[in-house]
């Protein structure tokens, strides 16, 4: 399989994108939980050019001054997010992934905002917001 494939709830919003991704992880932080209205999200990025569009263009939510969040106006499925962050990515909710996904997960981040409630013991690395290696969303209040 070389291409990933999804879409939203209803089916209005279909996705496709070229292999391979650039990553697949579990984010605790604050903006994407209260998002999404979960626990954690897990995202996989690929690069934006490799992203289409199949159906109904999803709506974009400016979450901050860096960021938006798009989705789909029917259903109300979250499932894109970008940012200048980082950019030239486009990052996928994966469970909205239905096949192609070609990788496991390799980190839970932002560990630090985790709800205090759940328990992880996958024993996949848990990275603060503090790590260097977030170090282009760490910090930034308005990463969201």
């Amino acid at each position: 399989m070389d291409v990933l494939r999804g879409s939203c709830l209803c089916g209005a919003v279909r996705f496709e994108a070229d292999l391979p991704t650039l990553f697949l992880c579990h984010c605790h932080c604050h903006w994407c939980r209260v998002a999404h209205g979960a626990a954690f999200v897990t995202w996989t990025g690929v690069k934006a050019e490799k992203l289409r569009q199949l159906g109904d263009e999803p709506f974009w939510y400016r979450s901050s001054a860096r960021s938006e969040r798009g989705g789909c106006g029917t259903c109300g499925c979250r499932l894109f997010f970008r940012s200048t962050s980082s950019p030239g990515e486009i990052h996928i909710a994966a469970a909205s992934v239905t096949d192609g996904l070609d990788r496991k997960p390799s980190a839970h981040i932002f560990i630090d905002e985790k709800v205090s409630w759940l328990e992880i013991a996958d024993g996949l690395p848990q990275i603060p917001g503090t790590d260097p290696r977030l170090g282009r969303y760490a910090g930034d209040p308005t990463r969201a």
